[in-house]
């Protein structure tokens, strides 16, 4: 690729790529017209999105969008949402006359005009559509730029990488073997459920039982690891408010969705009764969703899916909302590989951050494959930063072709043993 210099509001002294045989330059988006003479020469020429699953029957596949320029360069996005693939590929197909012929140096502009002009705003089908294109326009800017996304977000924070916590289930003799082997894998952190479903109102019998669980884990574990548990919204706030007052002496690092996040002044009620950080923000759309829960003081530790929140934008100005009222960052990262590797640059980004979800400690997968590198496996209980501009990686629409899903699996249903609707 040829360097030549471009977008005059940077001084003139940035350079972009350029490729022989181009693609003409695309009709501009409605708007653009005022920015004439401030933009960049490089256009966003197509879209394409891509629905993609390791497993037939998922629920959950990932959900990808490529965005091409003129220049030849890419970039990627994630918008990966449990349950909804399809919806959310046909709601960034939508969103096409907003970012072809745009300018992807312009990301605040787009993301503003993604959700404002949608009139209808937030909502997770929308929020995760902007999701992937702002992670894919951010990623283009990154390799226009020459720079990795941490690095133009003013990182990173700590050059070792940003911590990550593994998930772990209850099986006893597991846990004592994952103690026994963390001075060498370096795990500082993990997280686990509640051993079952539990009801609305529940029996203290099936209440005694859960916390029993959560003593056997601190047990096995040993009193150097971090433990979070979550509770997946489950419980009602007098149920979660009896199990975490009763844990309290296991020093959780945090207790993640005690009660279906909708309910604020009930989640706050919880955070009164018990010194225990309380976490929420999986499902928030958008860094709006969580004025509310900041403003109150309700919750020590927000869990922002980057897929879920609006991206890259969103998640970065959601951090500095928390950071100024003392609230830490673990993101939420249960889904997407392009929006786990995405949040390490936010995470090395900010001040605030607390550990990162989605990370392994050891192994191998078909994703370091479609990568080039073992993406998210830490060193030294650490994901190490991405060195290459943008997201820091380049990926070949060739390596999932045999992945791609047309009709994924409905969401998982769950019932209690009454038939009544469980919490999921």
């Amino acid at each position: 690729m040829k360097r030549r210099q471009f977008m005059g509001g940077l001084g003139g002294a940035v350079a972009a790529s350029s490729v022989a045989g181009a693609a003409p330059p695309a009709q501009v988006p409605i708007g653009a017209e005022a920015f004439r003479g401030l933009v960049s020469d490089v256009k966003v020429t197509n879209m394409k999105v891509f629905v993609v699953s390791l497993t037939p029957n998922t629920d959950r596949p990932f959900v990808f969008v490529k965005l091409e320029t003129d220049a030849g360069v890419v970039g990627w996005g994630d918008g990966t949402l449990e349950g909804k693939a399809q919806v959310v590929a046909a709601c960034i197909n939508d969103f096409r006359e907003f970012i072809i012929g745009a300018d992807p140096m312009q990301v605040e502009h787009h993301w503003q005009s993604l959700y404002v002009h949608t009139f209808h705003r937030g909502g997770p089908v929308i929020s995760a559509a902007i999701s992937g294109l702002d992670e894919a326009l951010w990623d283009i800017r990154g390799k226009i730029l020459g720079l990795p996304v941490y690095k133009m977000l003013g990182g990173p924070y700590d050059p070792q990488g940003v911590r990550g916590y593994i998930g772990v289930g209850g099986n006893l003799e597991q846990l004592r073997k994952l103690r026994e082997s963390n001075t060498s894998l370096g795990v500082t952190c993990v997280k686990s459920g509640l051993p079952s479903y539990l009801g609305w109102i529940e029996t203290h019998a099936k209440i005694d039982q859960a916390v029993r669980q959560l003593q056997r884990l601190r047990e096995a574990l040993g009193p150097d690891i971090d433990i979070a548990v979550d509770f997946h919204g489950r419980t009602s706030p007098s149920v979660a408010s009896v199990i975490i007052k009763a844990v309290e002496p296991l020093g959780l690092l945090f207790v993640e969705e005690p009660i279906p996040p909708e309910n604020v002044k009930a989640l706050a009620k919880i955070s009164r009764r018990t010194s225990t950080p309380i976490a929420t923000g999986e499902r928030a759309v958008s860094h709006y969703a969580c004025r509310e829960l900041i403003e109150m003081g309700v919750v020590d530790v927000l869990q922002p899916d980057i897929n879920h929140v609006g991206g890259i934008t969103a998640m970065w100005k959601l951090a500095m909302m928390a950071s100024v009222s003392g609230i830490t960052i673990s993101p939420h990262a249960a889904a997407g590989p392009i929006g786990k590797i995405a949040s390490l640059h936010v995470d090395s980004a900010i001040p605030n951050f607390l550990v990162q979800e989605g990370a392994r400690a050891s192994g191998t997968s078909i994703l370091d494959e479609w990568f080039g590198f073992p993406a998210m496996l830490m060193v030294n209980g650490k994901c190490p930063l991405p060195e290459k501009p943008g997201l820091g990686f380049e990926l070949s629409e060739s390596v999932f072709e045999k992945y791609v899903i047309n009709r994924p699996a409905l969401m998982g249903r769950a019932f209690l043993e009454d038939g009544s609707v469980a919490q999921r």
